[in-house]
């Protein structure tokens, strides 16, 4: 099987070691190391190809600050509401710790929920901008999944297949890995599909349709029962709805909004406007004119 591998957690500063503070250690963990990395080549790439297909800058970083920031939150709400509702009730603050755990799905809602937000703000067309961003994702993805792998924090059923984990208390299928080995293709795809322009809605659209089948099959795999070893609870028991996960049923939705754009894409290919840049949103443009004032 393969190996259960860790990787060490670097402590800047130890619990209590300023005469009883911090009243817990300070540390850089590899999970979030690895989705600090992804978010940022992430946002780096999309903005590369932004300015290469002619959209303005600014206006770009505006739309990845909302859609990251509400898909962050987005993220970790799902997570809590869905997979561990109790923990709503009796602690709702838990709402608003992103750190104790994300979902993929509920990051998913939330950026399109930072999508939207964005467009009623600054009334402008949201799809060039969210297929660039869609265009550099899958990069993005395989450092998020990496985190998850060297986390080992998505379990599967217990299993002695060669391509099984083997976790302390015995082989299980570790979802978080296959995701991210999965996601390489379609990361190495786009990055040489990206070298010609694209009709708006071509990545939104293929990404949708790639990731909703390989999410609804690894979930048949997710753990059925709660997990326990000797420093406490490690994963919890997906809740499942008419035998299916939350996520699953979400595949449902995210495949057909996949297909249903991809044919709107195919039968628009040969206008100009979908592969024109949308003008700069009036909002954002009196924003850097009366910046550009006072600084002058």
């Amino acid at each position: 099987m393969i190996p259960y591998l860790q990787l060490p957690e670097l402590v800047l500063i130890p619990k209590g070691f300023f005469g009883g503070f911090p009243p817990s250690q300070f540390s850089i963990k590899p999970f979030g190391t690895l989705v600090a990395i992804g978010v940022y080549l992430g946002s780096y790439l999309a903005t590369r190809q932004g300015k290469k297909l002619g959209l303005d800058e600014r206006v770009l970083a505006s739309f990845i600050a909302w859609v990251v920031g509400i898909g962050f939150l987005g993220g970790h709400m799902f997570d809590v509401l869905f997979y561990y509702p109790g923990q709503v009730l009796s602690d709702p603050l838990s709402l608003f710790r992103i750190w104790e755990g994300l979902s993929s799905f509920g990051g998913f809602t939330g950026g399109v929920i930072g999508i939207f937000v964005w467009k009623w703000r600054y009334k402008s067309d949201v799809l060039p901008y969210a297929d660039v961003i869609c265009s550099a994702f899958p990069v993005a993805w395989v450092f998020g999944r990496s985190g998850c792998s060297v986390a080992h924090d998505h379990p599967g059923i217990a299993s002695d297949l060669w391509i099984a984990v083997k976790y302390p208390n015995g082989g299980r299928f570790d979802l978080g890995l296959y995701e991210m080995l999965l996601t390489i293709p379609l990361a190495l795809a786009f990055l040489y599909l990206r070298r010609k322009p694209r009709p708006w809605g071509f990545y939104v659209a293929t990404m949708a349709i790639a990731y909703a089948p390989v999410r609804f099959a690894l979930d048949f795999l997710r753990v059925r029962e709660t997990i326990h070893e000797t420093n406490g609870l490690v994963a919890a028991v997906d809740p499942r709805y008419g035998a299916l996960t939350p996520a699953q049923w979400a595949c449902f939705g995210l495949l057909a909004f996949g297909v249903a754009l991809f044919i709107k894409v195919l039968r628009s290919a040969h206008e100009p406007s979908a592969f024109a840049a949308p003008p700069v949103p009036p909002r954002l443009l009196h924003a850097a004119r009366r910046t550009a004032t006072r600084e002058s």
